[in-house]
């Protein structure tokens, strides 16, 4: 299965606006009045990781989402446990970095 990186064809280290750019060309090789299949594949990807938070939690947890905050929150209620190096700690504090989210994630990780 493609990622959205290659679905798009950028790199993973592309910024907003190259994404962006990608979509929009690929939308207009592919429109949805002639193939309406992949039109969404195309759309999904670029859902996936159009911004840093989606971008964030696709490339930590290969999960796309469109409530960041949601999904950081059901994260931080979960049982499970997840590893992250330094590098993508890094990325997942740089994309939640708001004055809400980061008091709640080290108040939550005294639990």
């Amino acid at each position: 299965m493609k990622t959205p990186y290659q679905i798009l064809g950028i790199a993973t280290d592309s910024t907003d606006a190259e994404i962006k750019h990608a979509y929009l060309q690929k939308v207009k090789e592919n429109p949805p009045d002639h193939n309406q299949e992949q039109f969404q594949l195309i759309h999904n990807a670029y859902t996936s990781i159009k911004d840093i938070k989606s971008r964030t939690s696709y490339d930590l947890f290969n999960i796309p989402t469109a409530d960041f905050d949601q999904f950081i929150n059901q994260a931080l209620n979960s049982e499970q446990t997840v590893q992250l190096t330094p590098k993508h700690f890094s990325k997942l504090l740089f994309a939640s970095v708001d004055e809400s989210t980061i008091p709640h994630i080290f108040t939550n990780s005294e639990k």
